[in-house]
């Protein structure tokens, strides 16, 4: 009844402690991209990770230049909210005129947080949130492509109708 949820636990818990180890391997400042990326994009078939993984990488991609370009226009506390809601608007239109509708949330989450929290190097900032996410789908992609530990059947509803 729960080998699907089972296989995608472990699946996403491996893919999770690869991108962390790849993360802390490569000394990068902030893993935690790397994991929420492979956690986010796991799923037990190989394909339908690499159409999650696409999206948010585009997402990343978006958000993290619009942040970066942005940054420089945040000088006090009072324009800086101002501008981070601006970001958000901006990052999840432009993927939707891109037609990348799945990318959108990505695109926003990212132009906030890096005008949030970018310090005074935006652009490495933003170089670093597309390394790590890149890194976590990579590990959440090769993990999908083990074979499936359990043989795994449709899940059935135990209650009546």
């Amino acid at each position: 009844m729960y080998r699907t949820a089972i296989q995608v636990s472990i699946r996403a818990a491996a893919a999770a402690g690869l991108a962390v180890a790849l993360a802390e391997l490569l000394r990068l400042e902030f893993p935690i991209y790397a994991l929420i990326a492979a956690i986010l994009v796991t799923d037990l078939s190989a394909t339908r990770t690499r159409r999650l993984g696409a999206p948010r990488l585009v997402g990343t991609v978006i958000g993290a230049a619009l942040g970066a370009a942005l940054s420089s226009f945040r000088t006090t506390h009072a324009i800086g909210v101002g501008m981070i809601s601006a970001g958000v608007f901006a990052a999840i239109f432009t993927s939707h005129l891109l037609r990348m509708k799945d990318a959108a949330k990505v695109a926003g989450y990212v132009c906030g947080v890096v005008l949030l929290t970018h310090g005074d190097r935006p652009w490495s900032y933003a170089v670093y949130r597309v390394l790590e996410t890149t890194l976590g789908i990579a590990a959440g992609v090769s993990v999908s492509m083990l074979p499936k530990l359990l043989n795994a059947e449709p899940e059935r509803s135990d209650s009546p109708g």
